[in-house]
């Protein structure tokens, strides 16, 4: 059977095709040659198959018949005109078939929804303004504070003061709307509210952190609210049934009975609490509706007031008997059973009275009888009401304690105290928004009902602030639980026609809000538990079998429980205070953010907003907080700033194109910008590291540890790059780049390097490297230090590819003014697990702006280096005062504040040894032996006539001209290598005796002129033997016979004879230090010496366990000033 040999390459159009279709296409030429030599040529169509991968079909094959995946040629025109896409439209779908998506938009995507699921959403999705916005907000926004508290708060602060009170948390829910508009009118906002805004807005951690806070406000509430209505029921209700004397515990035992049959209503269905809501809201409305009536209509309740010096004080109506009235003595003179209990001293504790006589003086001071306590509009209390009355606890006006039956106050009053007891009734303006997802237009009715509910309920708080001062006298106001009417609620006394439409109003809207609030935050739980950003939540993120959130409920519920422990309303309201005020705060900071970055996506309906009202509202967030209770605010900011390195920690995952990224980005702009200026000064130099890593076969990098070591030089500071280089085309390589560059975080990741990773993509290694050299980095933030692993294997490898990317790297490096580390023996370098205790040992040769004495520092701050000791070595010369050296280094590390032990090292003068001799020769034969290897038979023997002819005709004289014509041009090395061909021998080494390594098989014998080299002779081949290059060994041995006759030249044996000699020092004295830091030589300019500077470096660091070798970029790193 004959053998089919198959060539595939590139083709070019094949000749004569004149299809348009044709030449279009991918073509690869495939040659197929049979055994007896004839060819014949095939073209293959390559397809891509949407994944990178190239499909072929034979030419003249259907495209349907091998590639049923894709799109079959259609005649119209419309496709023709599109023929130039037609391989992307499986990845990039044409306009017309995706924009339907676009338009109709859902929050859940269609596969997720079963079509009865779908129905009811679009019959739902048909409310309006009115009453998908406005009457939800009215219904969370007034509530039990209202009722029971507002009054209480106009008697203490005065109608003056209590009007900027309610109007300062009016205006701060206002600012908020505003910003909160902008936000939901920004695209469409699913159910989630604030929480939904704020993690798109400004990020996943902000958004989980201000989700939990906001969780807990709303949980809190319904504690807040369900202790109001208990005290509705108990003390204005229903006070019989109380079971305790002392109300705390009454609260305790009837709050939780309410809870718990709160959360059964819950936990039967949520449609059940939907349906009472209209129900609740009623109450509400017809509740303010009599109170208002009754604002202007006169009014007789009458109370017991004591006229004293320090101003009117109001009596407990239940300590007053009916046959003495407002009396303290009897028409006989006698004390009736009021005055008896002023004069009366107590059991226990101090008498404010010295004596009975005393006693009865204070009473005849005062006078005492019964005012109407609700003289109406026209009863002329307004005036009386505008100055503010704050009290501490216990007493009846200020500075004044409470005798007898005074009405006294049970907390202390303040501004800032009643200001976040009043602020959670203006709560609840994220109703319409939660409710995003059901209206017909949401970007409309959103700012519309939201802005519109808050006018409304501001103008009632504000109305309501000035007609209960301008109807109720103060010391009534002040009496917060109506002890001196007879345990009745100011509110419901007002209002017309009876007070119980308040009471049975106000207690069934207070236990709507708090049904509302349970209904809602297990829900809000649940959505931050889905979205995975706070592990341990997950197991809330669970529901039952119609999707109730049942984990999240019990949580709710234990929660609430105990706000409903605390037994106080006053209590409670400022803890609800700071959560809802964090969340305010976090959405006019991202609104404020959005609109200063002005990114293209922000595009708001809603036009009436300003980044300087969100600000405002921000700073108003703030300042309530923190004027109304500054360790409230503390431990809310404590919580939020927790959950916000949690989440940083856990690593959040989503990318909701937040912010802050927008902000990240603009930031760094200015920040580049700002660094085009000018260098940094010495004092903020840091070394900005590009870590040069080097690729497995499987894309792995080859040294962990030197990304080990780059964050343990950084400690997480300052910028880090780590770059590769894949050799071939980047079409071809692109996948390869990709998982390269994966490669690259993971294992950046694992070993912390807190930085960015890049893989290039060249054609050739070395101009790949000097890519990322030249071009790492972005404006002014630019590495200034390149650290690299030195080629531990460039000896055993006869291709000069594995060293000289090495050397061309160093002088890039050098030329783009950077400072280089190379580290010698990576893989002994330690992990971030070890901690190390021994020296670092610096040999500080030559000055290279500092970079020695810094770097030790550095990594000294890092926890694997910090039990570590400094030891600085320098070298001196025989002729150098070695004292003074030390002295004057001492000082210098005092000025630099480092501490180190410093010796000082003198190389005294040796002869070379033979070693030395014999190293450097064994160095310039492999280095000539490696360079004929490559040379073709005509350029060898050229190249060794060349050198004869160098040899026996070039004179002494003429040498050292065409040397010093040379000498600015070339460093040291360099003219060792021009010094190799000034001596040589007259023995005829054989090819065998040159070893691949380097060393030769010779006897060595001393003379007056020095050890000269005699090779043992070999005995020549005679007999002609083809080659694979069609050379004969006889030829092959001449070709090399004059390598053997050169003696190493005086230059190069110097430069050894330094490496060696500094050697022996190094390892004598640092042998068992953990780090040994010197400087790096420079390296040649010519490319017959690179090899030898290899050479130096490796007896340089020969013997040592861990080397850095470092190279200064020419300026200065560290000084002494500060």
């Amino acid at each position: 059977m004959a053998s089919v040999r198959f060539t595939v390459s590139k083709a070019e159009e094949p000749a004569g095709d004149t299809d348009e279709e044709l030449a279009n296409e991918d073509l690869a030429h495939i040659v197929i040659a049979d055994g007896e030599g004839r060819t014949s040529n095939k073209y293959v169509r390559m397809i891509s198959d949407g994944i990178g991968r190239k499909r072929s079909y034979r030419d003249g094959a259907s495209k349907g018949e091998t590639q049923p995946f894709m799109r079959q040629p259609s005649v119209g025109l419309h496709e023709r005109n599109l023929a130039l896409y037609e391989e992307e439209m499986d990845r990039r779908p044409k306009i017309s078939n995706i924009i339907n998506s676009f338009v109709n938009y859902e929050n859940i995507p269609q596969h997720t929804q079963e079509e009865e699921e779908r129905a009811a959403k679009k019959s739902q999705a048909q409310m309006g303004t009115l009453m998908g916005v406005y009457l939800p907000c009215l219904q969370n926004i007034l509530g039990v504070i209202l009722f029971i508290r507002l009054s209480w708060i106009v008697g203490a602060a005065g109608t003056l003061q209590s009007f900027f009170l309610v109007l300062i948390p009016c205006c701060t829910t206002l600012l908020t709307a505003i910003s909160m508009s902008a936000i939901a009118t920004n695209g469409v906002v699913p159910a989630g509210g604030s929480y939904f805004m704020i993690s798109r807005a400004l990020g996943p951690e902000f958004g989980g952190a201000v989700g939990v806070l906001f969780y807990l406000g709303t949980t809190f509430a319904s504690a807040m609210y369900i202790l109001g209505a208990i005290e509705i029921l108990v003390v204005y209700i229903a006070p019989q049934i109380s079971l305790f004397e002392d109300m705390t515990n009454n609260f305790r035992v009837y709050g939780t009975a309410v809870l718990i049959i709160l959360l059964l209503l819950v936990f039967v269905g949520v449609k059940y609490v939907n349906k009472c809501a209209l129900l609740f809201l009623g109450c509400v409305l017809i509740s303010i509706g009599c109170i208002y009536i009754g604002f202007f209509i006169p009014t007789t309740v009458n109370y017991c007031n004591q006229e004293t010096l320090e101003g009117d004080i109001a009596l407990m109506a239940d300590r007053i008997t009916t046959d003495s009235g407002c009396s303290f003595e009897e028409p006989d003179g006698s004390l009736t059973p009021l005055g008896e209990l002023f004069c009366t001293p107590p059991e226990e504790g101090t008498w404010r009275f010295l004596s009975v006589d005393s006693c009865l003086e204070y009473l005849n001071s005062s006078v005492v009888g019964q005012e109407n306590a609700i003289p109406g509009i026209l009863g002329g209390v307004f005036t009386e009401n505008v100055g503010s009355q704050y009290r501490d606890a216990g007493e009846t006006v200020k500075g004044e304690k409470a005798i007898g039956n005074q009405v006294f106050a049970d907390i202390e009053t303040s501004f800032t105290i009643l200001l976040a007891i009043f602020f959670p009734s203006v709560t609840g303006i994220m109703a319409g928004s939660n409710r995003s997802g059901d209206l017909k237009d949401a970007q409309n009715s959103i700012p519309k009902g939201t802005i519109g509910a808050i006018l409304t309920t501001s103008f009632i708080y504000l109305s309501s602030v000035v007609l209960f001062g301008s109807t109720v006298t103060g010391v009534v106001l002040r009496d917060k639980f109506g002890d001196s009417i007879g345990g009745r609620l100011i509110a419901a006394e007002v209002a017309f026609p009876t007070e119980w439409v308040v009471l049975i109003g106000s207690f069934l809207s207070t236990v709507g809000a708090g049904l509302q609030s349970l209904t809602g935050a297990p829900r809000l739980l649940q959505a931050i538990a889905k979205d995975n950003l706070i592990p341990f939540l997950s197991v809330f993120a669970r529901g039952s079998a119609t999707g109730e959130p049942t984990t999240a409920l019990i949580l709710t519920g234990f929660i609430s429980w105990i706000g409903i422990l605390i037994a106080s309303l006053d209590s409670v309201a400022p803890i609800i205070t700071m959560f809802f005020l964090m969340c305010y705060m976090f959405v006019n900071l991202a609104c404020a953010l959005q609109t200063l970055l002005n990114a293209p996506n922000w595009r708001p309906r809603f036009k009436y907003y300003h980044w300087i009202l969100s600000f405002l509202g921000m700073l108003l967030c703030v300042a309530i907080m923190f004027i109304s209770s500054w360790y409230y605010a503390l431990v809310a900011m404590a919580i939020a700033a927790g959950i916000y390195k949690y989440i940083e920690y856990q690593g959040a995952e989503k990318e909701w194109g937040d912010g802050l990224r927008g902000l990240s980005l603009q930031a760094a702009r200015f920040s580049l910008l700002k660094l085009e200026e000018g260098p940094p000064h010495t004092k903020n130099w840091r070394p900005q590291i590009l870590v040069l890593c080097k690729l497995n076969d499987d894309l792995t990098p080859q040294f962990h540890q030197l990304l080990t070591f780059a964050s343990q030089l950084k400690a997480g500071k300052g910028l880090t790059i780590v770059a590769s280089v894949l050799e071939g085309n980047y079409n071809e390589k692109i996948a390869d780049a990709q998982a390269a560059q994966q490669s690259l975080k993971k294992v950046m990741k694992e070993e912390k390097v807190k930085g960015f990773s890049q893989v290039l993509v060249a054609q050739n290694r070395i101009d790949g490297l000097s890519s990322c050299v030249q071009m790492g980095g972005l404006g002014g933030l630019k590495h200034n230090t390149v650290v690299l692993a030195w080629p531990h294997e460039w000896r055993q490898s006869t291709d000069d590819k594995s060293w000289r990317a090495f050397l061309e790297t160093v002088r890039t490096i050098s030329a783009s003014q950077n400072a280089l580390l190379v580290a010698k023996n990576v893989m002994l370098f330690p992990s971030n697990n070890d901690k190390y205790e021994g020296t670092i040992d610096i040999w500080w040769i030559v000055h290279d702006g500092g970079m020695l004495m810094l770097l030790p520092f550095l990594l000294r701050q890092h926890k694997v280096w910090r039990n570590c000791k400094m030891r600085i070595f320098t070298v001196a010369q025989m002729e150098d005062n070695s004292v003074q050296i030390k002295k004057d280094l001492k000082t210098f590390l005092y000025h630099l504040r480092l501490e180190a032990n410093i010796e000082v090292v003198e190389l005294s003068d040796v002869d070379i040894s033979a070693y030395t001799y014999e190293r450097t020769m064994r160095m310039e034969q492999r280095t000539e032996m490696l360079r004929q290897m490559k040379l073709t038979k005509k350029e060898s023997l050229r190249e060794a006539q060349a050198l004869f002819d160098h040899h026996h005709h070039s004179s002494p004289s003429f040498q050292r001209a065409s040397l010093n014509r040379q000498a600015s041009e070339v460093s040291a090395f360099d003219l060792a290598v021009m010094e190799e061909d000034d001596s040589a021998a007259t023995a005829k080494p054989s090819l065998d005796s040159i070893d691949e390594d380097g060393p030769v098989n010779h006897t060595q014998e001393k003379t007056d002129n020095g050890p000269q080299v005699t090779p043992i002779e070999e005995e020549e081949e005679t007999t002609k033997e083809e080659n694979g290059n069609g050379q004969t060994r006889q030829q092959k041995s001449e070709q090399f016979q004059n390598l053997m006759n050169l003696q190493p030249s005086q230059s190069n044996v110097m430069r050894m004879h330094t490496a060696v000699r500094l050697n022996e020092i190094i390892v004598e004295r640092s042998h068992e230090a953990k780090l040994v830091i010197l400087n790096l030589p420079g390296p040649p300019k010519m490319a017959k010496a690179e090899q030898h500077y290899m050479e130096y470096l490796e007896v340089l660091t020969e013997g040592l366990e861990r080397v850095l070798m470092v190279r200064g970029g020419g300026r200065e790193v560290i000084t002494i000033y500060s």
